[in-house]
């Protein structure tokens, strides 16, 4: 495949990091050309942050990059190779349908991993066809945009382009290639991969290029490996946290969906929870509720364990210390994640100090939610605004004992009542991505081509903190009986 060079326009400023590392990292894969590429949907917000022109972008050449059928200056696309626990379970991976082919140099100074998703087979493929279909991919682009809304740490979404040509899955659907903007793809299955199958020396580099790429505050000493073991467990216990307060179910947190930057990965079977409860689950292929909304924090540290076990050749030559080093960073974690939560609760009540009572208010709280199936983004919506009709449990004696002792507990702090509003207001989201309103927008687009819906939806979510009048009616819940499942898109 050539290179473009009319591409210089674009402002594609690519470095290849990560091809300098050990090759068993990675297979050089080049997109596979498709039949007739057009664009359906542009990030040209984002397209300016990186650098890039939007108006040739937004083109037939925009097309033809977007899709792999032509490759940018600087590019060199690659298959990465990784591994991972999917339900528990070990197998060797590798990018299947993805392709990366480079690192943008942004304006900012930023580096970001250019991915693109569904362009065609790759050696590690295992006998799929590398393809996607349309609506998973603009499914992942709703959402991935909805999170980086909320200002929870994502892979975003630069644009979404028609093939031309069909795949096949249950049915004949249109295929899409998404360009996925990232920190970096550099996962706990990477590193899983390199202990399996790599050399010490291998995995030594991989350390040091994780540390490189997104520690770089770590000094290089001896203990490096061991405080990048402690970064890695904060930021899990930052990001599930953030989950957690939003209602985010990710739906597959397998250990090659887990970035070992911090940001969300991989947006398959994931949604957000209307009804508040803890055993919730979308994912059609998660059928004993594994990562289900109740069982993420614990997922986190289950694959934080993994992540660790890698690392224990570079902690201490002695196994036991080494094991002993590990144990006792992965204690933190829950403490950490707890610490995140619970600060995260406090803020949407609209509380800026602590008392030891704090938890018992919240826990209380969640218990009635759950109990009388409580919309969970609603709830606290009704409460930051004070509207408190229509729901049934605002009318129970219950809610109104549980209310009298919050408002107890506000009067007790320093902040006035329009402070406290506003930290609540900065903290529960007025819209979230629901899922009716998502297949809505895929429906249209899919089936009628109408684009409008999607970027409505887009609109209203991008800042979903604003309490506009336009975010009202995508308040609004689905009928009781809309039942949801999702599914991974391949």
């Amino acid at each position: 495949m050539t290179n473009m060079n009319a591409s210089k326009d674009a402002g594609w400023n690519f470095d290849q990091s990560y091809s300098r590392l050990p090759n068993l990292l990675y297979k050089p894969t080049e997109p596979s050309k498709v039949k007739a590429p057009s664009i359906v949907i542009l990030n040209k917000p984002l397209a300016k942050s990186l650098g890039l022109n939007p108006d040739l972008l937004n083109s037939e050449e925009g097309a033809a990059i977007l899709a792999g059928n032509i490759l940018p200056e600087g590019a060199l696309p690659i298959a990465q190779a990784y591994a991972g626990h999917q339900f528990g379970h070990f197998n060797m991976l590798g990018d299947g349908r993805a392709i990366l082919l480079g690192e943008q140099l942004t304006p900012d100074g930023e580096r970001l991993d250019i991915q693109l998703k569904g362009a065609g087979r790759t050696p590690f493929s295992r006998g799929g066809d590398g393809r996607a279909a349309l609506g998973p991919m603009l499914r992942e682009y709703i959402i991935s945009e909805a999170m980086h809304g909320l200002g929870i740490a994502t892979t975003r979404s630069l644009g979404v382009v028609a093939t031309g040509e069909p795949v096949y899955r249950e049915s004949v659907l249109p295929g899409a290639v998404l360009t996925r903007v990232a920190d970096s793809h550099l996962r706990v299955g990477t590193f899983q991969f390199v202990r399996n199958w790599g050399s010490i020396e291998d995995l030594r580099a991989l350390a040091d290029y994780t540390l490189i790429r997104h520690y770089a505050d770590v000094e290089q000493d001896e203990g490096r490996y061991l405080n990048l073991l402690k970064k890695v467990v904060e930021q899990q216990a930052s990001l599930i946290a953030k989950w957690q307060l939003v209602g985010f179910i990710h739906g597959v947190m397998n250990t090659d969906n887990m970035a070992l930057s911090g940001i969300t990965i991989d947006y398959g079977p994931c949604a957000f929870m209307d009804t508040y409860d803890t055993a919730t689950v979308f994912s059609s292929i998660d059928r004993e509720g594994r990562y289900a909304y109740g069982n993420q924090p614990q997922i986190g540290a289950w694959n934080l364990a993994r992540f660790a076990e890698t690392l224990l050749p570079l902690l201490h030559e002695d196994e036991a210390a080494a094991v002993k080093m590990a144990e006792e960073t992965l204690s933190e974690y829950f403490s950490l994640f707890h610490q995140n939560w619970l600060s995260g609760l406090r803020s949407k009540l609209g509380i800026f100090n602590e008392e030891p009572e704090d938890e018992a208010l919240i826990a209380e709280l969640l218990e009635m939610m759950q109990e009388h199936q409580a919309d969970y983004t609603n709830t606290f919506r009704a409460l930051t605004l004070n509207q408190l009709a229509g729901q049934v449990m605002f009318d129970t004696q219950e809610y109104k004992e549980w209310h009298s002792k919050w408002q107890k507990r506000l009067e007790r702090q320093e902040e006035s009542k329009n402070e406290t509003q506003a930290l609540m207001k900065r903290n529960n989201p007025a819209v979230i991505p629901r899922n009716h309103r998502v297949e809505e927008a895929l429906e249209a687009a899919v089936e009628d081509e109408d684009l409008s819906v999607m970027e409505q939806l887009l609109e209203v979510l991008a800042d979903p903190y604003a309490y506009s009048k336009e975010q009202e009616e995508y308040a609004i819940l689905p009928p009781k009986d809309c039942a949801y499942q999702t599914f991974c898109g391949t």
